[in-house]
């Protein structure tokens, strides 16, 4: 019974580590796009940056392939399906895109483009010496369904704490 609570606790934390990385992904990428549009990069070149820099992330499989690959549905974003490192390792190719592209004063869509896909390919490089491919890395649980999860499990403990504390109390 311990060992299985045990479980459940590392799974749940686990969960939330993955959650949190995404999270964190996701507000790397929306300062990346504030500094870029500043520079000349518009919608589309976005999506051809963040495109580019997935092909260089995942060895030559762009964003497309890889949801074909691990299959997530076409609507939804492919780092809802990515393992946790693989999530970190697209957030700190944001994160150092966007300090590189601030710090080296970097301008225009074409080059910075090359800034990201260049970071990407530092990332996967120290990946892969690692061991580590990220276009091998199996696909994840869909992160909504986690999310649900870890919602659920919340409110289930916070009636137990309440159930625990009336029965103590009477």
């Amino acid at each position: 019974m311990q060992t299985r609570k045990q479980e459940l606790i590392e799974k749940r934390m686990l969960d939330v580590a993955r959650v949190s990385a995404r999270e964190k992904l996701t507000k790397s990428e929306k300062k990346l796009s504030g500094i870029v549009y500043e520079r000349g990069v518009d919608d589309r070149g976005f999506g051809i940056l963040r495109s580019k820099g997935d092909q260089a992330l995942f060895g030559g499989a762009n964003t497309s392939d890889m949801k074909r690959r691990l299959g997530v549905p076409e609507k939804r974003p492919l780092a809802d399906f990515l393992p946790t490192l693989t999530i970190k390792a697209k957030d700190f190719a944001a994160e150092l895109t966007g300090h590189n592209v601030v710090d080296k004063d970097v301008h225009g869509q074409d080059p910075i483009i090359q800034e990201h896909v260049d970071n990407n390919a530092a990332v996967r490089k120290m990946l892969a010496e690692r061991g580590v491919k990220p276009e091998e890395l199996p696909a994840a649980e869909d992160l909504k369904k986690v999310q649900r999860r870890l919602v659920g499990e919340e409110k289930k403990l916070v009636e137990a704490g309440k159930k625990n504390r009336s029965g103590n109390n009477g």
